[in-house]
């Protein structure tokens, strides 16, 4: 898959495209279900397929300090779209500027005269240019006139439940890391490095890695879960993991955590970039009158994992 910073990174050569547009946080069932259209019609059409998303978040330029939790960290985006075929992938600097792009002039500039397109796939909900004035109504009459058609792919949804990256934040952040995985097709991942922390864990026989997250992650709610930890680089593999998140309660912390004890693990994280891909929610968080209590609740919440992670 190639991949291009800026609508203007586009090969000079390159020819007709199908394209897709749209923030893609999450690539979740929706996302895959457009972006595989668009894929599906480039292959009919003998063309290339493109996704055309931006970085940072549109909110967060659009209106400072509502930048949404993030379900998909840009490189874990990348990859995901290029497992679903994607021929190129298209970051756009959301700036200022750019944000102020009337809809024609996003049409004749991005559409038409960077990515050349001959066919762009939307979901019915899509607004584009400055303010959100563009429709897809807009768009089909750009589109006879600049040689493109425009096809509408139907939201996804299950039980009356359409999927869509707020909702699956909203599962996120109360914990239900199920339903998050049923909308995303898959676990939801929250990568960070190992930092050192208290030592607590060690001390008390279950050492774990302290993960420091990315400032707009979406961290599920605190609780203790079932969940994999991934490992990449030489060491690539999982590990069954049961993970803490929140403030170590019984030992009055106040820093929010997130910390995985890894099942049957001996080595030395630290430094290393991983990830975790949440399973189950075990229980909440809670104060404990002593170690021992707390030991106790820890081997629980270990067997459960066991149990649930295979």
């Amino acid at each position: 898959m190639q991949r291009w910073r800026g609508y203007e990174s586009v090969p000079g050569g390159w020819g007709r495209s199908v394209v897709t547009i749209g923030v893609f946080d999450g690539v979740h069932r929706g996302h895959q279900s457009i972006i595989g259209h668009t894929v599906k019609r480039a292959r009919d059409l003998g063309l290339q397929s493109v996704v055309m998303t931006f970085d940072p978040h549109p909110a967060e330029v659009v209106r400072p300090g509502s930048h949404p939790a993030v379900l998909t960290e840009p490189v874990r985006k990348a990859e995901l779209m290029e497992q679903l075929g994607v021929d190129a992938l298209c970051v756009v600097p959301f700036t200022p500027a750019f944000s102020h792009l009337s809809p024609e002039a996003f049409v004749h500039d991005v559409l038409v005269e960077a990515l050349h397109a001959a066919v762009v796939v939307v979901g019915d909900n899509f607004r584009f240019g400055h303010r959100a004035a563009g429709d897809i109504g807009l768009l089909e009459r750009l589109g006879r006139s600049f040689g493109f058609t425009v096809e509408d792919a139907a939201l996804v949804s299950a039980d009356g439940l359409v999927f869509s990256s707020t909702y699956i934040r909203s599962c996120v952040d109360a914990g239900d890391v199920r339903a998050a995985a049923a909308a995303l097709g898959r676990p939801h991942r929250l990568a960070g490095v190992v930092v050192r922390g208290d030592q607590r864990g060690r001390e008390i026989g279950f050492p774990t890695a302290n993960l420091m997250t990315h400032r707009y992650a979406a961290v599920p709610a605190d609780g203790v879960y079932a969940a994999w930890l991934i490992r990449g680089g030489e060491h690539a593999g999982r590990h069954p993991a049961s993970v803490s998140i929140g403030t170590n309660p019984t030992f009055s912390g106040r820093e929010r955590r997130v910390e995985a004890y890894v099942l049957d693990f001996e080595g030395d994280l630290y430094g290393e970039r991983v990830s975790l891909d949440f399973v189950a929610h075990l229980r909440e968080q809670r104060v404990y009158d002593g170690i021992e209590p707390l030991v106790a609740q820890i081997r629980q919440d270990v067997e459960e994992t066991r149990a649930l992670v295979q």
